[in-house]
């Protein structure tokens, strides 16, 4: 049966309920961007009541829902149209007028989770708040996968491990339509060309190869690199933990005793911090303790090789904006055979007014913990020192895309 046509569907609403014409002429609009009526999904009209509506259009918010549900309806879209009278849909419109935009963004996104059509976050993706068109249109294919298995009585909307388990089946099934692809790889690689592209001719110009050569997961290397890791948290598991100081230090004749003299304090001070920030970690009263977490790293070489390559670019505390960008390029030039000192990372970022001790800081933290992890010989990097590198910049260029909070 052919989908109804939207404006032979106006026209009669024209006719037979001209108050509402208009309004569904414009809330149509909006929902479907000029595509055919059998394109949209409860996930656009669910965003389009409870967001677009309520904080992109103006005038008589209740009419154009209502409007909007008379049209679906004429077009036999009765579960959508019933979205747009539901009481739901009203309380998050009066949420918004009487309490403020970010009262009713809160109800929005608690409506939206509980109708089990929102792709949840996978361990093979984290979705991103801004969305390139791949990733656009991986998560509408999830999404409508989601509900036609809900809709069919295959999956009931609170069965979190159930969504998970379809998400990840749709984003790694090779697909026709894709010319056998997947949603998976079309995503990942948007993000990796995305990130080879967009910080100037300079960085384009060194990331360019690792655009292929970061494509495919790295595999984890044969040897006993990341041992300061596993002696910190054999150490933690131990039922005194690692001793502190009163004043947070760990305390030195400890670490000595666990490093027997293989690594420096600066290195052992570096490593610590790692395993706090990969949460393996935690201080309980005057100690360190390994957490859960850190327990399964112990026992997984795999995890733990990815947490801790994730750390060689993770966020620095006190640490200027710029600074993974310094440490990213910094690993480029490594993983290349390259020097990396601050004149070659300045060259490639084009930051000449950044302060240049606050680049040398960063530098100086990566070399830390690349030495701490026996990722390094001689200044240059090992076999598992360029697989580690490789793996730290794939999981940086892959990372989902977040709005930066202005607050």
């Amino acid at each position: 049966m052919p989908a109804p046509d939207v404006a032979a569907l106006l026209v009669e609403m024209e006719r037979s309920e001209p108050d509402y014409a208009e309004y569904a002429r414009s809330a149509i609009e909006w929902l479907t961007g000029g595509e055919p009526l059998e394109t949209i999904t409860e996930l656009n009209v669910c965003e389009f009541l409870w967001y677009t509506l309520p904080t992109k259009v103006s005038g008589d918010r209740p009419a154009i829902a209502r409007a909007l549900g008379r049209l679906l309806l004429r077009g036999g879209l009765e579960r959508y149209a019933a979205l747009c009278a539901a009481p739901m849909t009203a309380q998050i419109l009066r949420t918004y007028a009487r309490s403020g935009e970010d009262a009713g963004l809160a109800a929005y996104q608690a409506a939206l989770d509980a109708t089990g059509v929102l792709p949840p976050d996978v361990p093979e993706l984290r979705w991103s708040s801004i969305m390139g068109p791949e990733e656009l249109g991986a998560h509408g294919a999830c999404s409508a996968a989601l509900e036609l298995a809900i809709v069919s009585g295959g999956l009931a909307p609170g069965a979190a491990a159930d969504r998970a388990a379809l998400t990840r089946r749709w984003l790694t099934t090779p697909r026709a339509e894709l010319g056998g692809d997947n949603w998976l790889h079309r995503v990942q690689g948007e993000r990796l060309n995305r990130w080879v592209l967009g910080r100037g001719t300079a960085w384009r110009e060194l990331a360019q190869p690792f655009e292929v050569r970061l494509h495919a997961p790295i595999p984890v290397p044969d040897g006993d690199c990341l041992e300061v890791l596993r002696r910190l948290l054999r150490l933690g598991t131990a039922p005194s933990g690692i001793p502190l100081t009163p004043e947070g230090d760990p305390v030195r004749p400890v670490l000595a005793v666990l490093s027997d003299g293989r690594w420096s304090d600066a290195e052992l001070d570096a490593a610590l911090a790692a395993a706090q920030e990969m949460e393996a970690l935690h201080r309980t009263g005057p100690a360190l303790a390994a957490t859960a977490g850190g327990r399964r790293l112990l026992g997984d070489p795999g995890l733990l090789w990815e947490a801790a390559t994730a750390t060689l670019l993770a966020p620095v505390a006190r640490e200027h904006d710029l600074g993974a960008s310094a440490r990213e390029v910094a690993l480029m030039l490594l993983a290349d055979g390259r020097p990396a000192d601050s004149e070659s990372v300045i060259a490639v970022i084009g930051c000449e007014e950044w302060r240049r001790p606050d680049l040398e800081a960063s530098l100086a933290e990566l070399a830390l913990r690349l030495d701490a992890f026996d990722l390094r010989s001689g200044g240059e990097l090992t076999a598992a020192g360029r697989s580690a590198a490789l793996a730290a910049l794939r999981g940086h260029a892959l990372r989902p895309r977040r709005y930066v909070s202005m607050g």
